[in-house]
């Protein structure tokens, strides 16, 4: 029976008539991946670089998120020519590269995720999951329509080359990493200094001559509506470890007594009251 394709991420930014809302998957728990897919949120980013996440655990949440209306985006610790094609195969269809400092880096991720002569991608296509086991007609000549590659821009390098990555073909999209551009410019911590503020400013500004959508990452909500102000095309807003983090803190405040002067919390079992 042949299987119908699912749209991509940058088709989806490219039909949308407003930014595109999304959240960090970090938890590497498929159930709290459903809970977010099913949030009303546009698209969700299900991280391996800074996450507990296997190629099993990417595997179940990208079958427990298919079928929601949300985009499923994937970022890999490492722009490598190896890995991605795992990812591929288990049917990534779309991928956030970190850390990519040059239009040579860009390069490298594009032919990643094509076949050849127009990439190095390895032929596995029986076998996997991408092509449902050869049951998308066509899978080999039509694989590269089947994936999107946003890169992400999060260095001083990156930003100095942002026009050149830009221009790379098959770069759909960019995504502006503040934290780590702030390290790079000595003021980590800061990503609202005016300086990095201004930097990702600069590159949503060359995304938008370029003709290609750009997104941040802004949990900060006057940050975010600046950013989109400034035009980008897709934001991330939260992540789902932060808001239990911080959810189960408001309910410690209010119904867990503070330690007195003399108790220090340890990380240990709290003491009986």
């Amino acid at each position: 029976m042949p299987i119908r394709v699912e749209p991509t991420f940058a088709e989806a930014l490219t039909a949308a008539d407003r930014p595109l809302a999304g959240m960090w998957i970090c938890s590497g728990s498929p159930l709290v991946a459903e809970i977010c897919a099913g949030s009303g949120l546009d698209w969700l980013l299900i991280d391996a670089e800074h996450s507990p996440n296997g190629l099993e655990s990417i595997l179940a949440q990208l079958q427990t998120v298919h079928g929601y209306p949300v985009q499923a985006v994937v970022r890999p610790p490492v722009n490598d020519t190896v890995l991605l094609k795992q990812y591929l195969d288990l049917g990534v269809q779309n991928l956030l590269i970190p850390m990519v400092n040059s239009a040579a880096e860009a390069r490298a991720a594009v032919a990643a995720v094509r076949y050849p002569p127009h990439g190095v991608r390895g032929v596995g296509s029986a076998l996997a999951r991408a092509s449902r086991w050869n049951r998308i007609p066509d899978y080999l000549a039509r694989a590269s329509e089947t994936v999107s590659v946003t890169v992400q821009i999060e260095s001083t390098a990156a930003v100095a080359a942002v026009e050149e990555i830009l221009a790379v073909d098959g770069v759909d999209a960019v995504f502006l990493g503040p934290s780590d551009l702030a390290a790079s410019m000595g003021l980590l911590g800061e990503q609202e200094h005016p300086k990095v503020r201004a930097a990702v400013e600069h590159c949503l500004d060359a995304a938008k001559a370029a003709g290609k959508p750009a997104g941040v990452n802004a949990f900060n909500e006057a940050t975010a509506k600046a950013y989109l102000d400034a035009g980008a095309s897709f934001v991330l807003v939260g992540a789902d470890v932060a808001m239990l983090a911080r959810g189960s803190e408001t309910l410690a405040a209010k119904f867990v007594p503070a330690p007195g002067p003399d108790e220090e919390y340890d990380g240990g079992a709290r003491p009986s009251y």
